[in-house]
């Protein structure tokens, strides 16, 4: 196994410590432990997609079906923009 130094501030110290303590391991076995558990968990996590982060807003938009793939409506959204910056400056 390979030796790695690490720096604690004294409070997790202490909590690392008493832990150990209580489970009755040493420090090093503790943390190497929580790392180990911590990476599976990581690992086993599937990555989050656009619909995961978005799940609760899909479906609540009311408009055409085809409004992500018609032209004519950016051409329409392009123009209002427009004209709301001239009117607006």
């Amino acid at each position: 196994m390979t030796t790695i130094s690490l720096k604690l501030p004294e409070p997790l110290l202490q909590d690392v410590e008493a832990e150990a303590r209580r489970r009755g391991i040493s420090k090093s076995v503790l943390i190497r432990d929580t790392l180990a558990a911590t990476m599976r968990r990581r690992r086993a996590q599937k990555s989050l997609t656009c619909l995961d982060l978005m799940g609760k807003l899909v479906g609540s938009f009311h408009g055409p079906p085809d409004l992500s793939t018609n032209r004519r409506y950016l051409t329409k959204a392009v123009s209002a923009h427009a004209r709301r910056r001239k009117n607006a400056g």
